[in-house]
């Protein structure tokens, strides 16, 4: 029998730190790590900037409790995605941008604001109509759905582990559109349009993103 294992050794030297199989595999099947390294940035930057809009968006929900309810599960799971794929960066050779600022305005999506009619104003929150609110969230998640969409198509067949990140945030964030679809319907246009929606475990519980705990401290 033979000594040599076929994929005892490859392009990268034995003992090289500068080079990564993980991303040499990746171009050797025609993919740009480095491409898709910097498109993930953008996504993780809208996850994490809408996580923190929700949160404003959220607060200004007075006198909807469901409303608040899904929103908070959206936010939550939000911040479940930056969480996930903010590790893949490092490993395909990034990081995250060091100054918050310049990570916001390469966010992939617009920023979620409360709605302001009158630009260059501070929204009044005696003014704040939650139509409005329920349009930001509903297009917040269907930018987030052309996103994952977008590398679910880069990666498929040429990178596993970012293919299977992005298609479970896909999945929550179709499901986030529902939601917002079913509560702008009945607000704006008293229509019952089903989301199919089941509450979730816990708030955020991220059924589809949220990485196996594996310890208690996780």
């Amino acid at each position: 029998m033979s000594d040599e294992k076929k994929h005892g050794s490859g392009s990268v030297e034995t003992g090289d730190t500068s080079q990564r199989v993980g991303m040499e595999s990746i171009r050797e099947r025609g993919l740009d790590p480095e491409e898709l390294r910097e498109k993930l940035i953008d996504a993780v930057g809208a996850e994490f900037t809408t996580y923190y809009y929700y949160t404003n968006l959220r607060m200004h929900m007075a006198g909807h409790e469901d409303y608040k309810e899904i929103t908070e599960d959206a936010r939550l799971e939000d911040r479940a995605h930056f969480e996930l794929v903010m590790p893949r960066i490092y490993e395909l050779g990034g990081s995250l941008p060091n100054d918050i600022r310049d990570f916001a305005d390469r966010a992939s999506c617009p920023d979620a604001k409360l709605p302001n009619p009158q630009s260059g104003e501070e929204p009044d929150p005696q003014d704040l109509s939650t139509e409005e609110m329920l349009e930001i969230l509903l297009e917040a998640e269907r930018c987030a759905i052309r996103t994952w969409s977008e590398v679910c198509d880069m990666t498929e067949g040429a990178d596993p582990r970012t293919y299977d990140m992005a298609q479970r945030i896909l999945q929550e964030e179709v499901e986030h559109e529902a939601w917002f679809i079913e509560l702008l319907s009945m607000e704006r246009d008293g229509e019952i349009n089903p989301a199919g929606h089941f509450i979730r475990g816990e708030p955020g519980d991220a059924p589809y993103s949220t990485n196996r705990r594996i310890n208690d401290s996780a």
